[in-house]
């Protein structure tokens, strides 16, 4: 592991494995920052596609070749190796949404131990997709950003990695861990952090059934079942589903996701 006394303030992980010219974009994105005390971690598991010759010179870029069981386990691999402060996780395919995004993340952390969040803006839908401002625990309950919105404090991470036994949700998991347990300070840029391919491996219709399953074992270990079933209710009679549905609809999306966004900023 890298010296814990390092003053470098960011990592970024991205997680690949043939990717093809996915993974290029997806660092260029990174590189091109105006924000420059960073470094790029790239977790590969063995490509055969030739993508890692296509990356870019530069020697912030650092590549880690070897296999692993998954996407959360790769990710857990590379946090192991990663020398920043705070450390960004991205797929390929995702990209920082403009050249300002490190330079705007950076100047929220004031000191450990903080959570800091944004938006996305989902490529699939064609919209901003807004993050609940403040963390309450419905709204942890209900759903949490993705981890390409999130920007976590290495050394609360390394005490509690992402739990591979959940295939779709573990960072749904470890957001829980570090709100309940970590007692983070959550932090709300109001920005959009990254640029989201959309499609992943939890949206994939085989796995929605995986993911709900994991999400109701997940909130039992942290919440209390009278407040689990409160929150069931709510959400039922707020017409969860359909709401879900019309997200993530190109045509319908847009406004939606718009609607939300008033809402959350009357709460910030």
């Amino acid at each position: 592991m890298s010296d814990a006394n390092t003053k470098m303030k960011l990592s970024i992980i991205v997680v690949t494995l043939n990717a093809g010219d996915e993974l290029r974009a997806t660092v260029k994105s990174i590189i091109t920052q105006t924000y420059k005390d960073f470094e790029v971690l790239v977790k590969d598991g063995e490509s055969t596609d030739g993508s890692l010759s296509k990356l870019p010179e530069d020697p912030r870029i650092r590549v880690i070749s070897k296999p692993d069981l998954g996407i959360y386990d790769a990710m857990n691999q590379a946090l192991e190796e990663a020398a920043g402060e705070y450390i960004l996780f991205l797929n390929c395919g995702d990209y920082l949404y403009n050249e300002h995004v490190l330079e705007n993340i950076v100047a929220h952390i004031d000191g450990p131990n903080l959570l800091i969040y944004g938006d996305i803006y989902d490529r699939a839908a064609r919209s901003r997709v807004a993050s609940n401002p403040e963390m309450d625990e419905f709204a942890l309950f209900r759903n949490v950003p993705c981890h390409q919105a999130c920007i976590y404090d290495r050394k609360v991470l390394l005490m509690h990695p992402f739990n591979t036994k959940y295939k779709v949700r573990a960072d749904y998991e470890q957001f829980l861990w570090c709100s309940y347990i970590a007692k983070v300070k959550f932090v709300y840029t109001g920005e959009i952090i990254s640029s989201y391919m959309g499609g992943g491996f939890s949206e994939e219709k085989k796995n929605r059934r995986l993911s709900a399953a994991e999400h109701i074992d997940i909130v039992e270990n942290y919440m209390p079942h009278k407040q689990i079933v409160r929150y069931r209710r709510r959400m039922r009679l707020t017409l969860a589903p359909l709401r879900r549905l019309i997200a993530s609809n190109p045509v319908t999306g847009g406004l939606y996701n718009r609607i939300k966004k008033s809402i959350y900023s009357r709460k910030a």
